[in-house]
C-alpha cells in the first residue's frame, strides 16, 4: 500500500518559490496517478491543486494555479515534485500528496487517497 511521505514546505514571501517533494520509495506505483492536495487555513475540505497521470504523465492543474505550478515525476525515484513559483498568501496550506490507481487525473478528488502527513506552506505577504 501506498505510503507517502511530503517535504519541502517553508515559510516565503509573496513571488517567492519552493519546490514540494511526495516520495513513496518503498510502493509500486506504476499504476498511479499522483495529485498535490491542499488544505486552507480554516478549511475542512482539501481542494486538488495539480495531478500527474501514470503512462503518459499528463498533468492537469486547477484554475487557481495559472501557470505558476509545474507537477513532475520521476518513477525511479517514486517522488513527485511540485514546483511552485510565484507564490501568494492565498497558497498558504498544508500540502498532501494522494494517488488513485488506475485512473487518470480526470478521476473525482473523492477517489484519490493514501494521503502522507503533509508539508505546510505559508507565504506571507
Amino acid at each position: 500500500q501506498l505510503q507517502f511521505v511530503e517535504s519541502g514546505g517553508g515559510w516565503v514571501q509573496v513571488g517567492e518559490s519552493l519546490t514540494l517533494s511526495c516520495a513513496a520509495p518503498e510502493t509500486t506505483w506504476d499504476l498511479h496517478s499522483i495529485a498535490w492536495f491542499r488544505r486552507a487555513p480554516g478549511k475542512e475540505r482539501k481542494e486538488e491543486v495539480s495531478c500527474i497521470s501514470y503512462g503518459d504523465g499528463s498533468t492537469e492543474h486547477a484554475d487557481f494555479v495559472e501557470g505558476r505550478f509545474t507537477i513532475s515525476r520521476d518513477n525511479a525515484k517514486k517522488t513527485v515534485y511540485l514546483q511552485m513559483n510565484d507564490l501568494k498568501p492565498e497558497d498558504t496550506g498544508v500540502y498532501y500528496c494522494g494517488a488513485v490507481w488506475g485512473r487518470y487525473c480526470s478521476a473525482p478528488a473523492y477517489e484519490f487517497g493514501f494521503w502522507g502527513q503533509g508539508t505546510q506552506v505559508t507565504v506571507s505577504s
